[in-house]
């Protein structure tokens, strides 16, 4: 069964980092495209980012781009997403996903809270 585990929330000041890590079982991650997502309260899931497979591309949505980086390694089997530069607009719950024939799959979600 496919498993995702995302980690690395928390509360920051705006300007300051934080590294969401996503873990992987019962699957190698570095053979499935990536997403990570984020919704913010009151407001519809939102795509942030995502990697191909084997990570030789990735995209990122305008509102992140340039402040943040998708990584992965395939001997944790984890991806990451370096998130720099935060603004309060980035407070949401974040999360990452991977589809397969057989349907979709979302980790539990990691909560980021951007505020001074």
């Amino acid at each position: 069964q496919l498993q995702l585990v995302e980690s690395g929330g928390g509360l920051v000041k705006p300007g300051e980092s934080l590294r969401l890590s996503c873990g992987a079982s019962g699957f190698r991650l570095d053979y499935y495209a990536i997403a990570w997502f984020r919704q913010a309260p009151g407001k519809e899931l939102e795509g942030v980012s995502c990697i191909s497979s084997g990570g030789n591309t990735a995209n990122y949505g305008d509102s992140v781009k340039g402040r943040f980086t998708m990584s992965g390694d395939a001997s944790k089997n984890t991806v990451y997403l370096q998130m720099n530069s935060l603004k309060p607009e980035d407070t949401a719950v974040y999360y990452c996903n991977t589809q397969d024939g057989w349907g979709a799959y979302w980790g539990q979600g990691t909560q980021v809270t951007v505020s001074s």
